[in-house]
């Protein structure tokens, strides 16, 4: 019964010259209609020198499209690039049936998938913003373009099609200015984590490379029952809200740790605009991991594109390390680590602890060790050290209590200001 239900397509994409990850942009479009519950029937492709400016298509390839429409009932025309509004216009005339592109594709998938406040303002945001210039002439095709199996307009309520640009563009104001609240409270909370000193790690990668898996690794490693965990599916943008989770060590070192959306290659500009403020955190982090599919064979090309996305959003001068996730079922050897690469499972929780040691070398390298005599009338210090730093011994003597340990050297710094008598190692 389902199966009958879903909306079935062609997908179609140009193969320009210079383009080496057309093959690979082609299998992704059909991963993402599919995420879409559409069916993808047939491809069709072709080689030029650049995309048509009318028709995407030459008019051979629109041809033999037109017999494709036929063969298959008239289905959905999925583009693999994002078309411009004359484009769609007319290839929707020449083929007399519905015209998406890339963009609208990952963009329901946004919808589809999101959440919280946040992200559904941030979809929304991004969706008008690509349906505005599409306006004038578009009115019919974009209509249909929100609705029908596999290609949901949720949320959008009053952006039905019959709205004129001035309302779309204060709606796309008032939701605007909505956010900024939000994006104003996120402010807020990474300068108290700034101000608590706290190193801020981000998991950042492919979409479904096992970024909230590793998470949950993580936090069931060394938070067993916090009842922490975050949602972790085998699907396209499980993940789209920024998850943040404290991992504390067993020596008393504590990072912070955000899950980011995943990435894809031609992400709609519209959409890395729109999430711009959620993906602040990447920019602002002590140290990326940047968590890899090693069981994909175009893991290559997926690390490309996240390091041009990271490269966009600023945060290319970040330290990064690599997680080679899944290495079971790549049939490499792990866990193992290699350089600036750690290879594990994250599912089957095997190499968190080499993940972790290599975050500890990249974002503890200011702790020393000393040994520090603190008076008996200055105890709040005796406290602050046991919950910050890790007290390896402790003897009372008559001038006060001597701490060995191991703590940050602004802390250091501090103590020896205000109480003095310390002797460092």
């Amino acid at each position: 019964m389902t199966q009958q239900l879903r909306e079935k397509a062609i997908l179609v994409g140009v193969h320009e010259q210079n383009n080496h990850q057309f093959a690979y942009s082609m299998e992704e479009l059909r991963n993402l209609a599919e995420a879409c519950n559409i069916e993808v029937v047939a491809e069709l492709t072709q080689k030029a020198e650049r995309i048509h400016s009318t028709h995407y298509l030459g008019s051979g390839k629109l041809e033999e499209l037109a017999h494709l429409m036929e063969a298959y009932d008239t289905p959905t025309v999925i583009c693999n690039d994002e078309l411009s509004p004359s484009q769609i216009r007319n290839l929707e005339a020449a083929v007399k049936t519905k015209v998406i592109d890339r963009t609208i594709v990952i963009l329901d998938i946004f919808a589809e998938r999101a959440q919280t406040k946040e992200a559904q303002l941030q979809v929304e945001v991004a969706r008008l913003n690509y349906m505005l210039p599409r306006l004038v002439g578009l009115r019919e095709s974009l209509g249909r373009q929100g609705g029908g199996s596999g290609l949901k307009n949720r949320g959008a309520g009053e952006t039905k099609l019959e709205l004129d640009r001035r309302r779309i563009e204060d709606r796309i104001h008032a939701m605007e200015t909505e956010l900024e609240k939000l994006v104003a409270q996120r402010q807020i909370q990474r300068k108290r984590r700034k101000k608590n000193e706290i190193p801020v790690i981000c998991l950042v990668g492919y979409t479904n490379a096992g970024k909230s898996t590793l998470m949950n690794a993580l936090v069931d490693t060394f938070h067993p029952e916090s009842g922490k965990t975050v949602l972790a599916k085998d699907m396209l943008f499980a993940t789209l809200e920024t998850s943040v989770r404290s991992i504390e060590l067993p020596d008393r070192k504590s990072f912070l740790l955000t899950d980011t959306v995943g990435f894809v290659s031609g992400l709609p500009h519209h959409l890395i605009k729109a999430f711009r403020s959620t993906l602040e955190e990447v920019s602002e982090a002590d140290l990326l991991v940047h968590v890899v599919d090693s069981s994909n064979p175009e893991f290559k090309q997926q690390i490309e594109v996240t390091e041009e996305t990271l490269k966009e959003l600023g945060a290319e001068g970040i330290p990064m390390i690599y997680a080679f996730n899944k290495s079971d079922l790549a049939g490499t050897s792990y866990p193992r680590i290699e350089n600036d690469r750690i290879y594990l499972a994250a599912a089957r929780r095997e190499g968190v602890a080499e993940l972790v040691g290599a975050i500890r070398k990249q974002v503890f390298r200011d702790y020393v060790m000393a040994e520090v005599v603190v008076p008996y009338d200055k105890g709040a210090w005796v406290a602050f050290f046991n919950e910050h730093a890790q007290v390896l011994e402790t003897e009372y003597e008559e001038a006060g209590t001597r701490l060995k340990l191991e703590l940050r050297e602004a802390d250091l710094n501090r103590f020896n200001q205000e109480v003095g008598a310390v002797q460092a190692e």
